[in-house]
């Protein structure tokens, strides 16, 4: 599990039966339902919805490595990879325990939008230096 160590935030996700399809396997949109929960637990870490601004997903992606089957615990680590005026680039790594190994990775493009007028803002300042210090507590240099 070497792969989750430089990623600040690793969130837990059993796999339920529901979450399987017609050929047994996890359904492909799960895979961003569980993105999604990683994401949410990175930015409750940096208190970002304390803030007066919301987040908006402009891009996402997944890369599908391994088929995943109930039962099975899959954890996800979560960082930034670079950090802009007014989003972020995060991406993801899902660690099956079950297969002791990485069966998805995943990126996403997220910009900050002003909760009043839902113009794209820039990041708030206490938010770049949590971001910056949840990732260098994990050894991790932003871009």
């Amino acid at each position: 599990m070497s792969e989750l160590s430089e990623y600040p935030v690793v969130y837990e996700q059993k796999v339920a039966w529901g979450d399987m399809d017609a050929f047994g396997h996890v359904n492909n949109v799960m895979y961003y339902r569980y993105i999604e929960s990683a994401r949410i637990a990175y930015f409750d870490e940096l208190n970002i919805f304390q803030e007066n601004v919301n987040t908006v997903v402009a891009s996402s992606q997944c890369r599908y490595l391994q088929p995943v089957f109930y039962p099975d615990t899959l954890k996800i680590g979560t960082r930034i990879e670079e950090m802009r005026n007014s989003a972020v680039r995060m991406v993801y790594v899902l660690w099956s325990e079950a297969q002791q190994a990485v069966v998805a990775t995943g990126d996403a493009v997220v910009v900050c939008v002003d909760r009043e007028n839902g113009r794209k803002t820039a990041i708030p300042e206490n938010i770049r230096h949590n971001v910056t210090e949840m990732e260098s507590r994990a050894g991790h240099i932003i871009n």
